[in-house]
C-alpha cells in the first residue's frame, strides 16, 4: 500500500521542476513512511511513498522498463491478490521477472496487455503509467473504489494524486468549493467521480482514464451488472463460502504482521474465524483488534440500532477463534480532542462529518499500526448481503430517495439542518439528491421476468454497492492510511460482489434475516451468540463528557464571531446547542455540533475559496 501522485505538462519538460514533484510526493508521506521515490522524463514526472508489505527490498517505486520506443513507468498503490498467477503467465510469454513484487507484475502486466491489464486483476488498487512509447498517461483505479484516485485536467496536461491534498499541493491547482462541491459535502449520495474540490475529478471505479495530447478519454472495464441466479440455496450458500475461502487465503499474504478488526458482529466474526483457521494450518495465530470506550458495557443504553455491546461477543468470538486478542480502549477526553479532530480532516482533505466514528477510527488504528502492518476488515458485507435496517424497513423500501437516507435522519441527525436559511435556500439540497437519485436507479436493469418487489430490492442493493460502499470504503482508506495501515476488504472481491449481488433477495433474506446467506455459509466457525445476533452498526460514544466537550468548543468557537463558519452555518443554533442544558449524548442530538466543529476546522487548515453565488 502506497501513496502515489504525478504531473503530465505535454508543453513542458518536467524534468526541471523536481520542487513541485517533491512538494506533491511528500503529502503522501503518511501513506508510505518506508520509502520515497520520483522519477521524470519529458513531459511526465511521478512521485511515489511507499508502505512497504510484499517484497520488503525489492518493490521501490516509481518502476520503469526502459524499450527501444521509449520509457514506461509506474507508480502503484495497492495490492493485486491474484500476481503470482499473472507472473506464471506472464513468465509464460517471456517476460522476465528480478523482483517478488506485485508491483513489478502489473507492470510488465500493462506491457502486455495495456490497460487490459485492468480487467485481469483481482485486488484493490490505484496506478498510473506513463507510457512514453506512446505518448500517453493511464490512470485505473479497481472495480469496487477500494483505494483512493484523484485527477485534475490542466490546460497542457493533468495532475493526479491518490488523495486531494496531493493535487492540491501543485501551484496550478485551487483551493475552491463551489455551491455544487457544498451540495456533495453535505448529502451522503457519494456521485460517482464528484471530488467536491472545484476542477478535480474521482477516477470512477472499475475506470481506466486516458490522457495523450489530444485530451482526457475513459473507459469502464467494470460495472455491477444484472445476470440471472440459477444456483439453488444450498449451492449458494455452498459457493459463497467457497469464495469466501479463496478471498481470505489471498488476502493473508504479506511479508508484515497482519491482523483482522474484530467487532463481534457477523462480518468480522465470520472474517476472523476463518483467517484463525487458515494460519493455524501453518502454525501461525492471527492477531485481533477491537475498540471500545471507557465504561461502554457496564453503562450501555440500548437504542434502535445498537441493541446490545460489542465487547461480550468479541471475547467469545476471541476465545472461539483462538486470536491473540487485545481490545483498544479509548476516552472521551481523547476522542474530543480538537488535534485529533484536526488529524481526522487533514486525513480527508474534506469535513466529512462523522463525528466520533471518525476520530475512534483513527486512534484504533494509530493502536493498531504498533503491532501490525495490514489488518482484513468485514467492511461491506452489509451492503454485499443486505444487512442494514434500511434493506427491511417499509418506509426506506419505498422511499423516492436513497434508502439511507429515508432513516439516517432519525439515528444519525440531519446535516443540513446547521446551515443558514438563506445558503440552504440556495442549495437545494433536496433537488440535488433527487437528481442524484434518479441518475442511480436508471443505471440498473431489470432482469427478465423480475418482480416489482425483486427489482426494487435490485435497486436498493446496487445504490448501496455503487454509492455507499464508496463514501464507507473511503472513510476506513483515509483513517487507515493516515498513520500507515493497510486495511484490506475481504467481502469487496468482485468475484463475491457480482455472485451475491444476483441472488434474489428472497434467498438473501431466506430465514426472514439479514445476511442470511453469509450466516448460512459461516455457520459452523460462529458462536451461537454471534450467529443470533441482531446487526449492530460500528460504535459510538455514549459518554456524556463527550458531549460536554463538544459544547464547550462551540462556546470557544462562539467567542470568534468573525470565523469564516458563520458565512455557512447557523450561529443561532449553534448556541442553542452549545447552551442547552440537557446532555446530548445521543448520535442524533450531537451531530449538529459535530458537523460545525469539522467544518470550522476544515476552514482554518485548509482555507478553501468559497463560491457561494
Amino acid at each position: 500500500m502506497c501513496g502515489i501522485t504525478g504531473w503530465v505538462s505535454f508543453d513542458r519538460d518536467l524534468t526541471t521542476e523536481a520542487t513541485t514533484l517533491d512538494a506533491m510526493t511528500e503529502t503522501m508521506a503518511c501513506r508510505g513512511p518506508d520509502d520515497r521515490g520520483t522519477w521524470a522524463e519529458g513531459p511526465a514526472a511521478l512521485g511515489h511513498r511507499r508502505l512497504a508489505i510484499i517484497d520488503l527490498p525489492g518493490g521501490r517505486q516509481p518502476m520503469s522498463v526502459r524499450t527501444p520506443e521509449g520509457a514506461v513507468a509506474l507508480v502503484y498503490s495497492g495490492e493485486a491478490y491474484n500476481f503470482t498467477e499473472l507472473r506464471r503467465e506472464l513468465e509464460g510469454r517471456g517476460h522476465r521477472f528480478t523482483t517478488d513484487s506485485d508491483t513489478e507484475v502489473v507492470l510488465h502486466g500493462y506491457l502486455e496487455w495495456d490497460d487490459a491489464v485492468a480487467e485481469r486483476l483481482n485486488g484493490m488498487y490505484a496506478f498510473a503509467v506513463w507510457d512514453g512509447r506512446r505518448g500517453k498517461l493511464v490512470m485505473i483505479r479497481d472495480r469496487m473504489g477500494i483505494k483512493p484516485f484523484y485527477y485534475s485536467p490542466t490546460p497542457d496536461g493533468v495532475l493526479f494524486g491518490s488523495e486531494p491534498k496531493a493535487v492540491l499541493a501543485h501551484p496550478l491547482a485551487r483551493r475552491r468549493v463551489t455551491l455544487d462541491g457544498l451540495r456533495e459535502l453535505f448529502v451522503m449520495i457519494k456521485t460517482p467521480g464528484h471530488a467536491v474540490w472545484d476542477g478535480m475529478r474521482e477516477v470512477e471505479p472499475g475506470t481506466v482514464v486516458t490522457v495523450d495530447r489530444s485530451g482526457l478519454s475513459t473507459r469502464v472495464y467494470w460495472r455491477l451488472e444484472t445476470r440471472p441466479h440459477p444456483d439453488d440455496r444450498d449451492t449458494t450458500v455452498a459457493t459463497v463460502r467457497s469464495l469466501l475461502e479463496d478471498i481470505v487465503r489471498r488476502q493473508l499474504v504479506a511479508d508484515v504482521p497482519r491482523c483482522t478488526l474484530l467487532s463481534g458482529g457477523l462480518d468480522s466474526s465470520a472474517m476472523t474465524a476463518l483467517a484463525a483457521r487458515q494460519l493455524a494450518e501453518h502454525g501461525e495465530k492471527v492477531r485481533s483488534f477491537a475498540v471500545d470506550f471507557v465504561g461502554r458495557t457496564d453503562n450501555f443504553v440500548a437504542d434502535e440500532l445498537r441493541g446490545t455491546p460489542d465487547s461480550p461477543f468479541v471475547h467469545e468470538v476471541a476465545r472461539l477463534a483462538g486470536t491473540d486478542h487485545q481490545d483498544i480502549v479509548l476516552d472521551a477526553q481523547s476522542l474530543a480532542e480538537p488535534s485529533v479532530r484536526e488529524q481526522v480532516i487533514r486525513a480527508r482533505d474534506l469535513p466529512a462529518g462523522f463525528g466520533d466514528m471518525d476520530s475512534s477510527l483513527l486512534l484504533l488504528f494509530r493502536a493498531i499500526r504498533q503491532k501490525s502492518t495490514v489488518a482484513l476488515s468485514g467492511e461491506s458485507a452489509d451492503e454485499v448481503f443486505g444487512g442494514y435496517l434500511q434493506f427491511f424497513d417499509e418506509e426506506a423500501r419505498r422511499a423516492d430517495t436513497f434508502p439511507w437516507l429515508a432513516t439516517m435522519g432519525r439515528h444519525f441527525g440531519e446535516d443540513a439542518v446547521v446551515l443558514r436559511a438563506d445558503l440552504a435556500k440556495t442549495l437545494d439540497l433536496d433537488g440535488y439528491v433527487a437528481d442524484g437519485y434518479r441518475t442511480a436507479v436508471a443505471a440498473v436493469d431489470r432482469l427478465d421476468g423480475e418482480s416489482d418487489f425483486e427489482y426494487r430490492m435490485r435497486q436498493i442493493s446496487h445504490m448501496h454497492l455503487t454509492r455507499f460502499v464508496r463514501a464507507l470504503l473511503d472513510r476506513k482508506d483515509r483513517m487507515s492510511m493516515a498513520v500507515g495501515l493497510e486495511v484490506r476488504v475481504p467481502f469487496c472481491d468482485h468475484r463475491l460482489v457480482e455472485y451475491v449481488y444476483n441472488a434474489p433477495w428472497a434467498l438473501k433474506s431466506f430465514d426472514g434475516r439479514e445476511k442470511s446467506l453469509l450466516r448460512e455459509a459461516t455457520a459452523d466457525v460462529l458462536p451461537r451468540s454471534v450467529y443470533d445476533r441482531v446487526k449492530s452498526p460500528y460504535p459510538s460514544t455514549q459518554d456524556p463528557r463527550y458531549a460536554r466537550a463538544l459544547q464547550d468548543q462551540a462556546k470557544e468557537l462562539l467567542a470568534r464571531p468573525s470565523h469564516p463558519v458563520f458565512g455557512l452555518v447557523d450561529r443561532d443554533r449553534i448556541r442553542q446547542a452549545a447552551e442547552r442544558e440537557a446532555p446530548v449524548s445521543t448520535q442524533a442530538a450531537r451531530r449538529g455540533l459535530e458537523r460545525i466543529l469539522d467544518l470550522a476546522a476544515w476552514l482554518d487548515l485548509y482555507s478553501p475559496e468559497l463560491t457561494l453565488g
